[in-house]
């Protein structure tokens, strides 16, 4: 995509700030991640105002990011709004990333079919092992395949509708950050990088960031992330990954409360 910054300089006085959010993103956003979903998961199992709580520190942890972000980016002299994103699209993306972003809408559809189900609390952890027989290493942190998403998803009304408001934040902050701040930094840091790259390197950041969920979710996410930074250098605009980001993240409130287990079981 033609407008990314071609030099830190562009960045002027803000580039060692730009800098530095930009490897937090990488490198931090997985730690504090990990230790913000563990300590919700310890207090689900006695607090039942946790989960409550626990958007709440995801929402002033995203705009809080998202915020600092653009404090940078306005402290930036020669990076314009088109060259991190805020731009109506310029163009439409080519068949590729069409097809790819096809294939997302097939997943959100087919995966909101499959929750509404109850697949994924069938996924989700199972009834617990008496401790004594509990095999060697299977200590009070191992889980199971789909329970950090099971945790995640609300159950009451006053739940459902915070929920609504993380969705809409995470499609609004988690492509500000991934794909337009954080693309226009790495550009700016490496020079010259073929698009295909940028993809990539987009990927991996975001997949790294929802290291909580374990490997699994590291590679979905991953993948998600590499088709909305696609879709971003193809249109040169965050309109459409934010949007198709939302509804991603929103499914979940399609999923009936009552294939929902009340609370996680007690390790």
């Amino acid at each position: 995509m033609s407008g990314l910054p071609e030099s830190l300089t562009d960045f002027g006085p803000a580039a060692f700030a730009a800098v530095v959010v930009a490897v937090y993103l990488v490198a931090g956003e997985p730690v504090a991640g990990h230790v913000l979903h563990r300590r919700f998961e310890g207090r689900l199992r006695t607090d039942p105002g946790a989960r409550r709580s626990f958007y709440g520190r995801l929402l002033i942890l995203e705009w809080g990011l998202a915020l600092l972000a653009l404090v940078v980016w306005l402290s930036a002299p020669g990076v314009d709004a088109g060259a991190v994103g805020l731009a109506w699209p310029r163009s439409w993306p080519g068949p590729l990333t069409l097809l790819l972003v096809g294939l997302v809408l097939v997943f959100v559809v087919a995966s909101t079919r499959a929750l509404r189900g109850g697949a994924l609390v069938e996924a989700g952890p199972p009834a617990p092992a008496p401790a004594a027989r509990r095999p060697p290493g299977q200590g009070r942190h191992a889980e199971p395949p789909g329970s950090a998403t099971l945790a995640l998803l609300p159950r009451t009304a006053e739940e459902r509708r915070l929920f609504t408001v993380v969705g809409l934040t995470a499609g609004i902050c988690e492509e500000w950050l991934y794909r337009g701040f954080f693309l226009a930094v790495v550009a700016a840091v490496a020079g010259d990088l073929p698009t295909w790259l940028l993809v990539l390197v987009a990927a991996v950041a975001f997949g790294l960031a929802h290291a909580y969920q374990g490997r699994a979710g590291i590679v979905l996410t991953g993948v998600l992330g590499g088709v909305m930074a696609a879709l971003y250098l193809g249109t040169g605009s965050l309109l459409l990954p934010v949007l198709l980001h939302a509804a991603i993240d929103l499914r979940f409130l399609l999923v009936p409360t009552s294939v929902l287990p009340a609370a996680r079981p007690a390790w």
